[in-house]
């Protein structure tokens, strides 16, 4: 039973999440979401004074993550068997966002392909903070596109990452540390100071998981152009995670990311990624396919794992 656990938390947590998605109200990233507001407003006051403002955010990271590290920690060293492995894959379930990773896609995806620009556009001002107003077709599709690779890596592969080598308190503080970065992680002077540690931990966190999720995307697509986009082009983008990640799974889909995109604060120059072929309609349902074979293909690594060390025990 405790060998073959993690195997049996990833599909119940996989099955939880096929069958559920996000819960609608009452989620508690959502609720952490609140309390980091809360935080903020009561925290960040000397923005300009780059020590406090520093000391700031270190301290209100300490603060809204210790009481729930510190539960996560005592609830896996507290409970065993079966009501372990049930609390593990509801942990596990609620920090990843496969389906409503797929359904935020395919709400761009759908009204693109049946030449609804403007749905499409209020969909992806959903879940990117680019100025949807301003994109085209191709512009939409390729900030969805975009969306669904990086979020695969941050909500999906990331999360089943820290379960396996941490448990619940890795599965907990990466959702805390990644939505602190999310809601605090911006270069400009409200937060270039106050959020920079919840930034760089959430560099060090996802460092090994966005790697990871880069091979998985270059192992399931076009393999060549893949690894070449993320040897070449990856080290051209701001982030050390998303890099390798967004260029991988570019060259995956040989399909053209990156370049120009225009936000509330004007437009930015960013560095092209991936292959020959415009983003569009389909190249946001292929990205939302190669995440979910990409799950597969870990459990299936999992599995092998498992059976490997069973055998290799009994058979000493």
């Amino acid at each position: 039973m405790l060998l073959f656990a993690p195997l049996i938390v990833l599909v119940l947590a996989l099955a939880l999440d096929c069958l559920f998605g996000e819960p609608r109200r009452f989620h508690p990233v959502v609720g952490f979401g609140q309390l980091v507001n809360a935080a903020e407003k009561q925290f960040n006051t000397t923005p300009n004074n780059s020590r406090l403002s520093l000391l700031a955010g270190l301290f209100s990271v300490f603060l809204l993550t210790a009481p729930f590290l510190g539960l996560a920690i005592w609830t896996s060293a507290t409970l065993d068997g079966w009501p372990l492995v049930l609390i593990q894959s509801i942990v596990l379930w609620l920090a990843m966002s496969l389906r409503g990773l797929a359904e935020h896609g395919k709400a761009v995806a759908e009204p693109l392909q049946a030449g609804d620009l403007e749905t499409a556009r209020e969909q992806v001002s959903r879940i990117v903070s680019r100025k949807a107003s301003a994109l085209d077709e191709k512009g939409v599709a390729a900030a969805a596109t975009e969306s669904m690779l990086e979020n695969g890596a941050d909500a999906v592969f990331a999360s089943l990452f820290w379960f396996l080598v941490a448990g619940i308190p890795g599965v907990v503080l990466h959702r805390m540390v990644n939505t602190l970065d999310a809601m605090w992680g911006y270069r400009n002077p409200r937060f270039l100071y106050f959020g920079r540690v919840a930034a760089r931990l959430d560099d060090l966190m996802g460092w090994v998981p966005a790697r990871l999720t880069a091979l998985t995307y270059m192992l399931l697509g076009h393999r060549k152009l893949a690894w070449w986009c993320w040897r070449n082009q990856a080290p051209q983008w701001d982030s050390p995670n998303a890099g390798p990640v967004m260029a991988a799974g570019a060259g995956a889909l040989n399909v053209r990311l990156g370049g120009p995109s225009p936000y509330p604060s004007g437009v930015k120059q960013r560095p092209v990624l991936g292959g020959a072929h415009d983003a569009s309609s389909a190249s946001v349902d292929a990205a939302i396919a190669l995440v979910r074979r990409g799950v597969w293909l870990w459990l299936v690594a999992v599995l092998v794992t498992t059976v490997f060390i069973f055998l290799a025990l009994h058979s000493s």
